[in-house]
């Protein structure tokens, strides 16, 4: 690595030692194309990780923060300590097996209105399907959208660079210069919907988001929060809500918040009640009541 890097590696370790030990190794094994540095931000961990991290790595960079910031905040507090010209936020639970750092770094010079990039993202697990390969547009009422080649094989279909509406927030690529310009990643959603919000803004700052297959990077996905744990449905149910409230104008808006609230929001209930998850169904009401009595809904 050298003093002035080109790429700046950022990744939340919250609880989750032993992923962020096995990225670093991927990185410092695999990464030969460009220079780079790593930051390693413990985002409150019920152990000091940042001090292990430290003296099992000792040439990169770990910031210890007293409180959990969530996904943005720590991402933002490693932004504010990289220097390269490049920030590459990367999850903890993420590896690579080969080097295509440098095919992220050709599609972004490409254009000088393109702010920012994502790989392709593909699932750890056997049969390690395609996880992400850019994304749909949000539909304008109800919020959905999908991911392009989710769940599918990795073969040529999904193989040729494109725009991309929102960037992953398991790994991307931003300009210095776009943060600069477009601001730091939105804080008040402290955990999803944020990279969606911060790609709006991007957007609306002029610039264009892209994928780029060249470069995979693997995903052992939500192992710090779990696929149907109350933290993640209270943040989702609040957040999807908060997203319209930030990015959505004029009767959208209302429409999107009214459908939420009556109709997303009581087919989750009915879905998890049945079910017999009547935890998740008190996380969709609590979701619902955070958004509603949020002070200052755009705020950063």
């Amino acid at each position: 690595m050298t003093e002035k890097p080109l790429i700046s590696f950022v990744t939340i370790c919250y609880n989750g030692l032993e992923d962020t030990r096995q990225l670093v190794q991927s990185l410092q094994n695999t990464v030969q194309s460009v220079s780079y540095e790593i930051i390693i931000v413990d985002n409150a961990s019920a152990r000091d990780e940042a001090e292990i991290l430290r003296k099992e790595f000792p040439r990169i960079t770990v910031l210890r923060s007293d409180r959990n910031l969530g996904f943005s905040g720590g991402n933002n507090l490693g932004i504010q300590s990289a220097t390269g010209k490049y920030i590459f936020l990367i999850n903890n639970d993420t590896y690579l097996t080969e080097d295509g750092i440098g095919y992220l770094v050709e599609r972004i010079e490409s254009a000088g209105d393109i702010a920012a990039v994502s790989p392709k993202i593909r699932f750890a697990f056997p049969p390690q399907a395609i996880q992400f390969a850019g994304y749909t547009p949000l539909s304008p009422i109800t919020l959905r959208n999908a991911l392009i080649g989710f769940g599918e094989a990795d073969d040529a279909r999904f193989d040729k660079a494109s725009p991309t509406p929102y960037l992953h927030g398991a790994a991307m690529m931003v300009k210095r210069e776009a943060i600069e310009k477009a601001g730091l990643m939105p804080e008040i959603y402290f955990l999803y919907y944020e990279e969606l919000d911060w790609s709006a803004r991007l957007t609306q700052a002029g610039y264009r988001l892209w994928y780029e297959p060249r470069c995979t990077v693997f995903h052992k996905e939500s192992q710090s929060t779990g696929r149907q744990s109350k933290l993640r449905t209270f943040y989702l149910t609040r957040n999807r809500l908060l997203y319209a409230w930030r990015n959505l104008k004029g009767t959208g808006k209302w429409l999107s918040i009214i459908y939420q609230i009556s109709i997303a929001a009581p087919k989750s209930i009915l879905a998890t009640a049945f079910k017999g998850r009547f935890d998740l169904c008190g996380a969709v009401l609590k979701g619902i009541r955070a958004f509603i009595v949020l002070p200052d809904k755009l705020g950063k």
